[in-house]
């Protein structure tokens, strides 16, 4: 079987939490590969995310690495039996590789919680108003990159459809709710979307209001996905020169307590229902 010409995110989490079970073991790459019957080479290439790995192999390397923690083993193994391509797959070297992470996270997430300082979270966003975000990009968009932009943002926006959707919680600070990206129809719009999707079963919108002050980690919004357990959770950050993907425990910890704090500073899920309907009579 050829390697993988570019392992997915998530097919490099598979890998990078098979080597961290097997430091964890204190064990080699060369020891692990004898015990399973392979060589070096074909450990790396697992934990690199360069070759597939079936159920069964993630469950004997867990035998091995004598991890007795059974559901992070099962997370895992179901991990490994994903097979096919994914929708956001045909939009891959179209669209930045961080928004294709967005969008592999958003798709296998239990649960998802965000923090959104000047933008609407981009699962709840219009398309008008997408556009209107997209047309401030520097260098300025082709006709053709934006027409695939649009496609993907609105092709994010299905996540909350599924079946089974994500248990979401949207933390949106008031000067996103202000910014008037397309002019005041457009935010008008948009605000009257936020309103329907809050009533969704699977969505909480609350606000981060101005009098809150100041609040964890303020200059920078947050994505964290919640995974099958929670050694597979995974924090996505928007930095200067793209995207960051975080998933050490320390990590994870560190951002869950900034989630939390900036929470309990949000307006109630009814508040910011009033808040958002007192901007929408302002325009």
């Amino acid at each position: 079987m050829p390697p993988r010409p570019a392992p997915t995110a998530r097919q490099q989490r598979l890998g990078a939490e098979l080597r961290r079970m097997r430091e964890h073991a204190g064990l080699s790459a060369p020891q692990a590969a004898e015990q399973l019957g392979t060589n070096r080479t074909g450990i790396s290439n697992i934990e690199a995310g360069r070759f597939g790995v079936s159920a069964e192999r993630v469950r004997a390397l867990a035998r091995i690495y004598a991890c007795t923690d059974r559901p992070y083993v099962e997370a895992l193994a179901e991990m490994a039996e994903e097979r096919g391509k994914q929708w956001w797959e045909e939009y891959r070297g179209s669209v930045i590789k961080g928004a294709i992470d967005v969008a592999e996270l958003e798709h296998h997430a239990r649960a998802l919680r965000t923090v959104q300082i000047m933008h609407m979270p981009g699962p709840l966003q219009t398309e008008d108003y997408a556009k209107a975000v997209f047309a401030t990009a520097a260098p300025r968009l082709t006709p053709a990159e934006l027409r695939r932009r649009l496609s993907f943002r609105m092709r994010r926006r299905d996540v909350l459809d599924k079946d089974t959707p994500p248990t979401c919680t949207f933390l949106i600070h008031e000067s996103a709710m202000r910014m008037q990206f397309g002019g005041p129809k457009v935010i008008l719009r948009q605000l009257e979307h936020v309103l329907e999707a809050s009533e969704r079963d699977n969505v909480t919108i609350r606000a981060i209001p101005f009098t809150a002050g100041g609040f964890p980690n303020a200059g920078t919004s947050t994505f964290y996905a919640v995974g099958a357990v929670p050694q597979l959770d995974t924090v996505h950050l928007d930095v200067a020169q793209g995207s960051a993907l975080l998933d050490a425990p320390a990590h994870l910890s560190n951002y869950r307590t900034i989630l939390d704090r900036t929470e309990e500073l949000s307006l109630s899920p009814s508040d910011t229902r009033n808040l958002v309907c007192s901007i929408v009579a302002e325009l």
